[in-house]
This record gives C-alpha cells, structure tokens and sequence, in this order.
C-alpha cells in the first residue's frame, strides 16, 4: 500500500484526525474527532456566543474583522505554506486564495458598518398616514457552517466573514480533509478581538455533522460541498434557513468570433485549476465546428505543457487530487466513457494521488463525466453547428453554477447570457471566474441562497420592523 493510500484510510482515528499531505502522504497536523456526545459542550459555548456576538456594536464587528484581515496578510506566505499542504493546491494557486481571503473580510467589515436596514414609507400608503418607521437587520442566532477541502481557507472566510458582521455565531466544522486552515484563521479572528465564544471550531465526520444540523436552537445551516451531503442536510434540518452550494458542471461556449488565443488559455485555467477540485470550473468545452480543429489543437497542446508536480515549487500547475481514492475514482470514470466510445487527446495517467490533465471528446451524453460533476482534472471538447443545439447541451444538466462564453458580439453574448440557465454566465471568461462580492450560488435543482459577502450576511441576518403611529389630539 502506498503512503498516499495508508493517508486516506488512516485520517480519522477513535480520537484524533490526522491530517496528511495528499502530495507526498507526510503528517500536516492532528485536530481532535468530536462525535455526536461533544454536541452538548459545544451548544453550551455557542449559547454563550449568540449572546456576546448579539451585543457587539458594528463598529466593534467591523474593527475585528479589518484586524483579522491584517493579520491574515501579514501571515500570508505561512497560511499558503498551510493550504499547500493540507489541500494539495500549487503554491501559486494558495497565495491567490490568501489574497482572496483577506478580501472577504475586508468585504464582511464593510458590511458590518453599511447595510444596517432602511426607512419605509409609511406614509406611501392610503390608511398608514400617521406611521412612520423602519427596519433593521438583526442576527438570526446561531449558524453551524459546514465547509469543504478545496478552498480551505477562503470558504471559511465566506462564512465566518458575513456572520460575524451580522452578529451571529457560528458553530463551524471544516471539512476533516483539510481542516488547518480553518483553525488558523479563527486564531487570526480571536488575536484580533473576536470573543473566543462566538466561533466554536468543531472538527470530526460525518456523526457530528448530522448532531449539529439537528439541533433546535441552530437557526441557519451554511453548507458547501456535494449533492448526496446537502440532501441528507435538508433531511435533517428541520426548521432552519438552508444555505447550499452544492457544485456544478459548467459549460463554455466558444463562438466562431472569438479571439482564439486568449480563450484558449482562459479555458486551460478554468479546467485545470486546483486540479479540477472546482465546482465552478470549466468541464464541457462546446466550440463552433468552424474553429473546433485549431481550438482543439491549441488547447492539447497547452495542456501537455502543464507542470503536474509538487506543490511546493512555483513552477508547478497542477497538484495532486485530495486522495488517492479520488483520483483513483477520475481514472475509473474516464476508464468508463473510454469504453463507452470517448476518444483521448492526452492525459490519463495517474500516480498515486496526482492525475494528468485529460482531455477527452466524443463522449457519450449518457456518461457520468458528461452529466455529473467530475471534480478532477478532466475536460471535455464537444463541436457544434448550431447555437441553439450548444445552448440546449449547457442547459441539458440538471443543476448549474456558473457558465461560460466567448464572442466578440456583444448583442449574441447578452442573448446567450439570458438563455443559459447558471448562477452566472462569465462573458470572455471561462466560468472558473469569481469577485468575492458577487452574488454566487446555483441554478435549478439544489439552489438555495447565495454566498459573496452582502449577500450571504443578508441570508444571515433578519428584518425587524419599527412603526411609530402618531398619537393626534382630537
């Protein structure tokens, strides 16, 4: 067995869980494995929280959060060093994700001081002449916010930043495979005069997550990562407000007009960013049939001259997948649409946990790569004649994130941008594009709410109306 494989089955042990490098199998750090039984302990902190945070003036909120987002800059090589290993993404590709971070909570601070509710015209309607009034945006309470590996640190930020500006607390549990970040960025919200309460860290599987989304007294659940989790969430849940981002299949439209170069490049990024561990990232290539032989040719070839390798070096673009076991289900899956009558164009190789960026075509509608989400470094290149069969083959998914487009027409591209059923349709971008501010969630099936921090800290707080009636004299 190799170390990669022995990390994959040795990560949670009866009361610690260790966490491994997905490059090179070595110990990153342990964090304890809480179960079901610690739930009472860490509702007990949390009721404390909901209490400290309510309390906190915004301005206090707002100061923390700069602080926090100082700090976080000032470690920024040490927190890309963390994500490097813990997450397997290229150095690179860590430091943006740093970057990111602190703009989230910037972002969250801002919030925090601005979007503090409205006046409403009483008086615009007939019977309400006398009132006048308004309303404010109140913390929900508590939230348990559930997080996944590929973006370990900023989809913490994503959470904690807007819920913290609302006056929440949160009960967070980061995912078991990458949970190092998370921990270090608390410790960065504490050290900047965040009361310890109002975050409770709780780290362990799949027991504690149902526990914490089952309990009474949580008033919103916050959850990014698969379809088969955030169903068994809404099971679970009960009265609580859902918040889920829950992955895509994106496509990407490549029109005749295009400028070929830069799409080209924009499209090997969006493919093969963070490994494909992306839910917003670029899986189904659809390219106009008059272009598709030079599109095609361009593409492989800049995919070949992609560095797969460790992490750690800067000249690396690709890592490796999370586990072995991942990667070892990508090579299943492209095994199945080679079978099935898909055609390679390179790539396919897999090492322990580190798999080559593929590209296939000719694959099968009826695949699972071409109808679920792969989440690996694999692409797919598809001809088209006619728009409206390409627009009919993006939409054909049953759940979407984000979509892209190239066209130098800005009248087609705007037509195309309201027929394309996603969150977001990126136009002369590959659909792995995102602003943190943003509004970003789903399309269709699993779409509920949306993360980018206004919108994600409206989701986390509620309106409380204020209405003065005007006592006349007689």
């Amino acid at each position: 067995m190799s170390v990669s494989s022995m990390a994959s089955v040795q990560r949670v042990g009866a009361k610690q869980i260790d966490v491994f490098s997905p490059f090179d199998g070595r110990l990153v750090g342990s964090v304890p494995c809480l179960d079901a039984s610690a739930v009472p302990g860490l509702l007990e902190r949390a009721r404390i929280g909901v209490r400290e945070s309510a309390a906190m003036p915004r301005h206090l909120r707002a100061r923390i959060l700069e602080e926090a987002a100082r700090r976080v800059e000032l470690e920024s090589a040490a927190f890309a060093i963390l994500i490097v290993a813990e997450a397997g993404k290229t150095l690179r590709q860590a430091e943006k994700e740093v970057k990111r971070c602190v703009n989230t909570l910037k972002l969250s601070a801002e919030e925090a001081r601005r979007n503090a509710g409205e006046v409403i015209p009483f008086e615009a309607y007939e019977g309400s002449e006398s009132r006048q009034g308004w309303f404010t945006r109140e913390p929900l309470g508590l939230i348990v916010a559930i997080t996944p590996y590929n973006d370990p640190l900023n989809l913490v930020a994503h959470k904690l930043g807007p819920a913290i500006a609302g006056g929440n607390a949160v009960i967070l549990k980061p995912s078991e495979l990458a949970p190092l970040s998370a921990l270090k960025l608390v410790e960065c919200l504490v050290d900047a005069g965040l009361p310890p309460s109002v975050v409770t860290t709780a780290t362990g599987g799949v027991d504690l997550g149902k526990a914490l989304v089952e309990l009474r007294e949580v008033r919103m659940v916050s959850f990014t990562g698969g379809f088969t989790t955030g169903e068994s969430i809404a099971r679970s849940a009960g009265l609580k407000k859902l918040a889920m981002d829950l992955g895509g299949n994106a496509p990407v439209l490549v029109l005749e007009d295009c400028d070929l170069e830069p799409t080209v490049a924009s499209c090997v990024s969006g493919a093969f960013w963070a490994a494909g561990q992306n839910c917003i990232g670029t899986q189904r290539i659809l390219v106009h049939c008059s272009i598709y032989e030079d599109f095609r040719e361009r593409f492989v070839s800049q995919t070949r001259a992609l560095v797969l390798g460790d992490p750690n070096q800067r000249a690396t673009d690709v890592g490796p997948m999370i586990t072995e076991q991942a990667a070892r289900r990508t090579e299943q899956w492209v095994n199945e649409a080679l079978a099935e009558g898909a055609l390679l164009l390179c790539g396919h190789h897999r090492q322990a946990g580190s798999y080559s960026p593929t590209v296939l075509e000719l694959v099968s509608h009826n695949s699972q790569i071409w109808q679920q989400e792969v989440f690996a470094p694999v692409v797919i290149l598809e001809s088209f004649d006619h728009l409206d069969d390409a627009v009919a083959l993006a939409n054909a998914a049953e759940y979407s994130l984000h979509a892209g487009l190239f066209t130098r027409d800005l009248s087609k591209a705007l037509k195309l941008a309201r027929q394309i059923e996603a969150g977001g349709v990126m136009i002369n971008d590959s659909s792995d594009y995102r602003f943190d501010a943003m509004p970003f969630g789903g399309s269709k099936y699993g779409s509920l709410g949306r993360e980018g921090v206004r919108f994600a800290y409206e989701d986390m707080t509620q309106p409380k109306v204020v209405c003065i009636n005007e006592i006349r004299q007689a």
